[in-house]
């Protein structure tokens, strides 16, 4: 009987008598030493060649890369919606801290004049001339600009163009993807029986609803394209205008206090916020 084994250094087969199994000696190929295998018939296994299971190694790979892209992608679907939520959110916040800015002004300023500012400003012939907002710029760190604006003429007149179009912070909601600048995102809550009756110049004593209950601003993704051009919310016009954020506007009491006005409130709890001394019972909103 015969050993067939393969040398483990050269990988040469060759075949010895199996009496001697077990013995070691040189190789009659490469001269290196070898240990014949013990056993009859035993044939020692030849080594894996090189690159041997690079195939399926590569299969592996490619399997792994396509699962991570997958996974990676499910990932993204379920995160997405939260990241988008968030940062709805914080623009729905900071739009919110913009108007309680210009509620603050616009108690300052009642605190100076001792009455609220007209929602729109006229010439001697009752033509319009600039919004309110404009009166409320001292209050709002804008005294200088407000310096430079020209009472006597409109907003859009050569004197005053210039000062128009300056871009104010606290006047544009950053959930309104407009790149007009000098844009007002929120307006003066106007009409017959609001707190702004066009021109007039009413105090928070002829606001017998409560201040808590009344309306002074809102939020529109439609404003006027200057925060000093006279363009305002007539709450006789309908429902409240909406805003740039999903579901509802965001509305500015007299108080000071901002409330999310729902898209779908009842016209009856509309009636009731914007009316300053209507008497009629607010629901819910």
């Amino acid at each position: 009987m015969t050993i067939q084994f393969s040398c483990p250094h050269c990988s040469k087969q060759t075949e010895v008598a199996d009496q001697y199994a077990g013995q070691s000696g040189p190789c009659g190929s490469c001269g290196k030493t070898v240990t014949i295998p013990g056993g009859t018939g035993y044939q020692s296994m030849p080594p894996p060649r090189k690159g041997a299971g690079g195939g399926t190694i590569a299969i592996i790979l490619v399997g792994a890369v396509v699962g991570l892209f997958f996974c990676s992608g499910i990932l993204v679907a379920l995160l997405l919606p939260a990241v988008q939520a968030a940062r709805e959110a914080a623009r729905r916040a900071q739009s919110s801290n913009n108007l309680r800015q210009i509620l603050l002004a616009m108690h300052n300023y009642h605190d100076v004049h001792g009455q609220l500012p007209p929602a729109v400003v006229t010439d001697d012939q009752g033509n319009p001339l600039f919004s309110g907002r404009v009166l409320l710029l001292p209050y709002m760190e804008q005294q200088a600009l407000f310096n430079q604006f020209d009472q006597s003429k409109a907003w859009d007149s050569p004197e005053n163009a210039g000062v128009s179009n300056t871009a104010i912070k606290v006047f544009q909601d950053p959930s309104n993807p407009s790149n007009n600048a000098a844009r007002s995102d929120y307006v003066f809550v106007t009409g017959p029986g609001t707190a702004f009756e066009g021109t007039k110049a009413l105090r928070f004593s002829d606001v017998a609803d409560g201040l808590s209950n009344t309306l002074g601003f809102v939020e529109t993704k439609a404003g006027p394209s200057s925060w000093a051009e006279p363009v305002e919310w007539n709450a006789d016009s309908g429902a409240i205008p909406p805003g740039s954020h999903p579901g509802g506007t965001i509305a500015g009491l007299l108080d000071g206090s901002v409330r999310f006005i729902s898209s779908g409130i009842d016209p009856q709890t509309t009636k009731a916020l914007t009316t300053r001394s209507g008497g009629e019972q607010v629901g819910n909103y």
